[in-house]
């Protein structure tokens, strides 16, 4: 099975004109760094590795190296536009967290429908011709397989940011076409999700067998996505606020369906879970080449004891969602959870995501404290010290040479894969659906303990309501999918971003006393942060208002 990273440098040189040649002889002319169309589609191979370079040919994003579906380890993350992290150097992630984005300044969100509507205008570029690939039917059908598939995930991209968008189906537009009208007609966002729902059916059907395939398409890879827009079809942003108990029961089986492949099991280890690719859970995954460098994780996100640019740090809120080992709350005056000993007697996830004053790192303890802490602002460069008192470890590999600020890439040879679905995301997806549509079941018990019992957190506590099991499966949500994009997504489904949203964004100082305890102080991290109803969906940029000659209506608010 052919990995995407074998297929990068030929479509490095792949460049190709989706449009009709201009007819004038003078201009006519054939350059010889680049492959034609029609030679793309006369040869097998190369017809696959067009294909296949839809994964990862669309670079329109803030980093030409991130991933092209989602943000992954694009810097500044997703989590950076949520109460889960804030970035240090800022990088468009202020304006978001402060809901001041405008359709002509929406920092990286405006790549979304960029990046969204070229991509499926490749796929339809390509599904318009591979039937006259000569290539056995098997192959020919694994790629129209891929090809529904990446397009639902472009819908999924777009729908989940802006909600209504245009559904342009399977036309190609050339230089002759004068008829653009269809491009700009935004179709409900329950027709948009049925449109994705209806590509991953056909995807499935032609993908089985294919049951792990290292950075492309999968049977299980289609299923899960298809999963996971039914669970979003069912939710209070997409529903208008109504409960439909069918839209749940679909999103649970779905889900159950993916499980009862018996494909997949929770990895043992949950720190390595997110440093290796083709772990028992992974279901989809962005896979990286050995040979060059990414994002120069440990670089970019490291502290700056550790000559880091601090990157994504995470913030209190989101430190505070993590439980004690006995399964309490912090706020339970029963947990023994102790403000000034924070990070004893916790979920251990919470060591395995974050760096804490305290917490071990590359030979030494980080030291976020002040005065004289290598990790804080009185340590090697205050530009790239952390603003809420943490770092981020999950993704982090110590075994991997730091980084050298003089050369971004030096010795960053990661390969930790990003991870778009994984198994745990299933467990979490049924256990929300089924909660919604019959009440918390021993199904949704069993999900849900499952995930728990990986990392040895006890169980959920029996007899709970479904309103109390929504809230702890939300709460799960947040510290087991955490940085891995679900955030921004999740607390608008749910409806509650204009709560979760409007809280400041809290960090931690660590005060060493001259008698070398350490006091702890809450403080907030980034002032104005601020949420509107507006902002529950984004606005579409406005240089596609305008090039539609306003025929494109703006998202309300905007």
């Amino acid at each position: 099975m052919k990995n995407i990273s074998k297929y990068t440098a030929l479509m490095a040189a792949m460049s190709i004109s989706l449009l009709t040649a201009c007819k004038k002889d003078y201009l006519n002319t054939t350059p010889t760094n680049l492959i034609s169309n029609e030679s793309i589609f006369a040869d097998s191979a190369l017809t696959e590795a067009y294909v296949v370079g839809r994964y990862i040919g669309v670079t329109l994003t803030s980093e030409n190296t991130g991933p092209s579906f989602q943000r992954g380890f694009d810097s500044p993350f997703m989590s950076s536009a949520t109460d889960e992290s804030i970035h240090t150097q800022d990088a468009g992630s202020n304006l978001l967290q402060q809901g001041i984005q405008t359709p002509d300044n929406e920092s990286w969100m405006g790549n979304f429908w960029i990046r969204g509507y070229r991509s499926i205008r490749e796929v339809n570029y390509a599904l318009a011709n591979i039937d006259a690939v000569p290539m056995s039917t098997y192959t020919k059908n694994r790629l129209k397989a891929e090809l529904h598939f990446i397009r639902a995930y472009r819908y999924h991209d777009l729908l989940r940011t802006y909600g209504d968008v245009p559904l342009v189906g399977d036309k190609v537009w050339g230089l002759d076409d004068r008829n653009f009208d269809p491009l700009y007609v935004r179709s409900p966002v329950q027709d948009v999700i049925k449109y994705a729902v209806s590509e991953l059916d056909l995807a499935i059907q032609g993908l089985k067998g294919i049951n792990l395939a290292e950075g492309r398409a999968s049977m299980p890879a289609a299923m899960a996505l298809k999963a996971r827009l039914l669970l979003y079809s069912a939710s209070p942003l997409y529903t208008g606020g109504a409960n439909d108990p069918t839209k749940w029961t679909a999103a649970s089986a779905a889900a159950k369906a993916v499980m009862d492949l018996n494909s997949f099991s929770l990895y043992s280890n949950y720190r390595n879970e997110f440093l290796i690719n083709k772990t028992s859970e992974d279901i989809y995954e962005r896979v990286y080449s050995s040979t060059g460098g990414h994002s120069a994780l440990e670089l970019t996100n490291g502290p700056n004891g550790y000559n880091g640019w601090g990157g994504n740090t995470p913030l209190q809120n989101f430190i505070d969602a993590f439980e004690t080992k006995d399964g309490k709350t912090i706020t339970d005056p029963s947990s023994g959870y102790n403000p000034q000993d924070p990070y004893t007697n916790r979920d251990p996830r919470l060591a395995a995501t974050v760096l804490y004053n305290g917490h071990p790192y590359r030979g030494r303890n980080v030291e976020t404290f002040v005065p004289g802490g290598l990790d804080s602002k009185d340590g090697i460069g205050a530009w790239n010290t952390t603003h809420s008192g943490y770092y981020l470890l999950k993704y982090m590999d110590e075994s991997l040479n730091a980084g050298d600020q003089n050369n971004l890439y030096k010795d960053q040879t990661q390969t930790q894969p990003f991870k778009y679905i994984r198994y745990a995301e299933v467990l979490l997806n049924f256990a929300e659906a089924q909660n919604e549509a019959v009440g918390p079941d021993n199904s949704v018990y069993s999900a849900l303990n499952q995930i728990r019992a990986r990392v040895g957190m006890p169980p959920v506590t029996p007899g709970l309501s479904q309103s109390a099991m929504r809230d702890k499966i939300r709460n799960e949500r947040q510290v087991e999918l955490c940085f891995e994009d679900h955030r921004f997504y999740d607390v608008r489904r749910w409806k509650i971003a204009n709560v979760t949203e409007n809280v400041p964004a809290y960090g931690i100082l660590p005060t060493k006393n001259a008698n070398g305890t350490i006091t702890y102080t809450k403080f907030i991290a980034l002032t104005n942060r601020h949420f509107e109803d507006k902002n529950y969906w984004m606005p579409i940029p406005q240089s596609e208002i305008l090039a539609s000659g306003g025929k494109l209506k703006q998202n309300p608010g905007y």
